[in-house]
Parts: structure tokens; C-alpha cells; sequence
């Protein structure tokens, strides 16, 4: 059984393992941190959100130190998806974003009898803001 977590990531529920939504790329076991199996791509902050006035001139200039800053970007190293992002300052290591009990998941999704795949539908490729549309502002 798959379920899907987020956009791009499923837990296998069989082997126990993160996997990628687009190309099946195993991350590392669901009962840990599925950062750990992708490619990061360590940005400067200044690339993302350059300057608003001249450095040159200016200490501060709108724009993240990169000695307080670092944007971590994760992908998948099978297909090249961006998973994840995150500001942390430099030095922290990546964090927990998420953490389940696949014990309790697994039991959740046994009880409801579904294919969780059949029931969370959005997912790669889908266009969430046209698929919900009619959905909108409904009472």
C-alpha cells in the first residue's frame, strides 16, 4: 500500500520506504527523515532574493546574509524533481519535517478499506488551482 504525503513524496507502506511521486526513486525508510536520500543543492540567499538597493553602497540590502541564511533546495536524484526548500541558518542541519507513526498509518488506512492512491488524487503534473476550482467559496 502507497500512500501520498506531499506532492511529491509517497510512503510505500510494504517496504517501508520514502519513495518519489514521478520516478519511483527510494529516499530511505519512512520511519526516518527522507532528506537524507535526496540531492541538496546549498543556495546563496542572494541569488533568490537579490538586492533591493546598491551592496556596493549599503550593509543591508534587503536581501537575506548569507552568514545568518542558507536556502537548502532538496531533489529527487532519480528524476530531478525539487521535493523541498528551506531558509535555515548556516551550520543547522536539515530539519524534521515530517515524522509518522507507519504503524498507525498503516492500521488507519487497513481500517478504511481505500486505496489511498485512489483517494489523494493530487499529485505530480495535476493543476491543483484549476482541479479545485468549482470548489471554491461552496457552503
Amino acid at each position: 500500500m502507497r500512500i501520498p504525503m506531499t506532492e511529491y513524496l509517497v510512503i510505500d507502506l510494504d517496504t517501508e520506504l520514502w519513495l518519489c511521486r514521478v520516478c519511483q526513486h527510494e529516499f530511505g525508510d519512512a520511519r526516518g527523515n527522507y532528506k537524507e536520500g535526496t540531492l541538496v543543492y546549498d543556495r546563496d540567499p542572494r541569488e533568490i532574493h537579490q538586492p533591493i538597493i546598491d551592496p556596493d553602497r549599503y550593509e543591508f540590502t534587503f536581501s537575506p546574509d548569507p552568514s545568518y541564511c542558507r536556502i537548502l533546495e532538496y531533489y529527487c536524484p532519480g528524476c530531478g524533481t525539487q521535493i523541498e526548500t528551506e531558509y535555515i541558518p548556516p551550520g543547522h542541519p536539515p530539519t524534521v519535517d515530517m515524522e509518522w507513526d507507519i504503524d498507525a498509518l498503516r492500521a488507519q488506512w487497513l481500517e478504511r478499506g481505500t486505496d489511498p492512491e485512489q483517494v489523494i488524487t493530487y499529485g505530480p503534473g495535476q493543476d491543483a488551482e484549476g482541479e479545485f476550482e468549482g470548489r471554491r467559496h461552496q457552503h
